[in-house]
């Protein structure tokens, strides 16, 4: 009987691995056998989760042919990935990945690191602060004051608690979106959110078309859906959306959903500006595509001169086109799994109708929080307590960056959560690799794109500051070095640093 459950064709395969190309070797570098350059890189595929484990890898001879190696190369690779626990093998049954007894499965999101492991590694992965304090404890007491009455029904409410759909539908008319609550469903995070539209207008084999790159774990959640990912490059630096190939790829592709993060993009931190949600819209429309904006980061602006546009949802009146998706995670706190989604009434109920399959509901106490947050004003000073904190890490983290990887180059984003660094022509999954073993975890640029893409980038989000910043430059310089030197030798084992 096979132990795969999927398999990787030979071309797919041949991309992932084209993708992972470091700069020259400079005099004296010793570079490895064909051989053990491939095990090394379809290593790294497995260690990131961009090929599962147990996934059935090609016959020796279909890689051989797709790569232009001999035969005896990928033979000797498979046999090196085999001693080394990555692969295993039965006769009439094929290879497939594996992962070494007492080694963590890879993740193919971005996880954050279990608490007690940060003592001695600085986790870069997870773009998301700490609560900001006092509010979060008087949103919760709040909470509990006005829980009473709800505790005494059954507690599951499809499409949320009313008096937080009645506030939120307030907060879009006061930007200038006349909103009905009838119009707004609340979600369990933006994550539920987008998986809820997913299921109701993409389906297993539909097309969705998304930024390239974009945000890894909305990614990885629609390939798990079955969606087929159309990517659309993203142009250079913070200039955003190319809208003429953003026409071209929604006219000739007819994606039934287009995914966008118009505000401070994640990772790239770019701002669409009127002009570009406005033709996004009407492309989108043209199309007969439903466009979905994720506004997850649309209150994190850091410089007080940022004028920001409209909602993207402002360019569609009639409502038949953009649906719009919000959340307390980022501007507030990732442990709050509050989001919610604003459409068109028939949308919404086509949304809560479906959720009696899923989650049936988002937990009464922390909806109660989020609308003591909105109705006392404790909302707004909490997220401005967020910008300062943000903009603070920003500015640490860009100059220590600079100082200790000259050779990185990227633009300061005027809002969000992330930095997105091209690292000087080194790859970024072994960077990642690299950093794990000197005590920085970082998300690598393949995890934001499809099928390779984004090899030579990684994302740094403004989650620490100050000495511990430092301290995470320090350590990144460190695995670049390691990698510069062809990973020879296990590097200095992390310190460990308490903030």
């Amino acid at each position: 009987m096979a132990q795969w459950t999927s398999a990787v064709g030979a071309g797919q395969l041949a991309r992932l691995l084209g993708s992972q190309q470091d700069r020259p070797a400079g005099p004296g570098t010793r570079r490895p056998p064909a051989y053990r350059a491939l095990a090394d890189g379809i290593r790294l595929l497995v260690l990131e989760g961009r090929v599962p484990v147990a996934a059935r890898l090609p016959a020796e001879r279909e890689l051989a042919l797709a790569l232009t190696v001999s035969r005896t190369t990928v033979a000797a690779a498979y046999e090196a990935l085999r001693a080394e626990g990555f692969l295993e093998s039965r006769r009439g049954a094929g290879s497939w990945t594996a992962v070494p007894a007492g080694n963590p499965l890879p993740a193919r999101g971005l996880e954050p690191l279990p608490p007690e492991a940060l003592g001695s590694m600085i986790d870069l992965g997870c773009a998301a602060l700490p609560a900001p304090e006092p509010w979060l404890t008087r949103a919760v007491q709040g909470a509990l004051e006005e829980l009473p009455p709800y505790a005494h029904t059954h507690g599951d409410y499809p499409a949320g608690l009313p008096a937080l759909r009645a506030m939120i539908a307030e907060r879009y008319t006061a930007r200038g979106i006349p909103t009905m609550p009838e119009q707004i469903m609340v979600t369990t995070g933006a994550m539920g959110a987008i998986d809820a539209i997913c299921h109701l207008f993409g389906g297993r084999g539909e097309r969705i078309a998304v930024e390239s790159p974009s945000y890894a774990n909305i990614l990885q959640l629609m390939r798990e859906a079955g969606a087929r990912l159309v990517p659309v490059a993203m142009a250079e630096g913070l200039t955003g959306w190319d809208l003429d190939r953003w026409r071209q790829v929604l006219r000739d592709a007819a994606p039934r959903i287009a995914y966008v993060v118009a505000d401070f993009h994640n990772p790239t931190g770019a701002l669409a500006d009127d002009d570009q949600r406005r033709r996004l819209v009407d492309a989108a429309r043209s199309a007969g595509t439903v466009l979905v904006a994720d506004e997850t980061m649309s209150e994190l602006w850091l410089d007080d001169e940022v004028e920001m546009p409209r909602p993207v949802c402002a360019f569609d009146p009639a409502g038949s086109t953009v649906v719009t998706v919000g959340s307390a995670s980022k501007a507030f706190w990732a442990g709050m799994r509050i989001g919610w989604v604003r459409a068109a009434p028939d949308v919404i109920r086509s949304l809560v109708a479906a959720r009696a399959y899923a989650d049936l509901g988002t937990p009464v106490l922390e909806q109660l929080a989020v609308n003591w947050l909105f109705s006392t004003g404790g909302w707004e000073q909490a997220v401005q307590v967020r910008r300062e904190q943000a903009r603070q890490n920003r500015d640490e983290l860009v100059v220590a960056v600079r100082r200790e990887l000259p050779d990185w180059d990227f633009e300061v984003p005027r809002g969000g959560l992330t930095l997105w660094v091209r690292t000087g022509g080194l790859s970024g999954s072994r960077l990642a690799e690299a950093g794990e073993r000197v005590g920085v975890r970082v998300p690598s640029g393949p995890r934001f794109g499809v099928d390779g893409a984004f090899e030579g980038y990684v994302r740094l989000p403004f989650t620490v500051g100050g000495a511990v910043a430092e301290e995470a430059a320090v350590r990144l310089a460190a695995a670049a070095r390691l990698v510069e030197n062809g990973g020879a030798g296990g590097g200095e084992p992390p310190r460990t640093f308490v903030a």
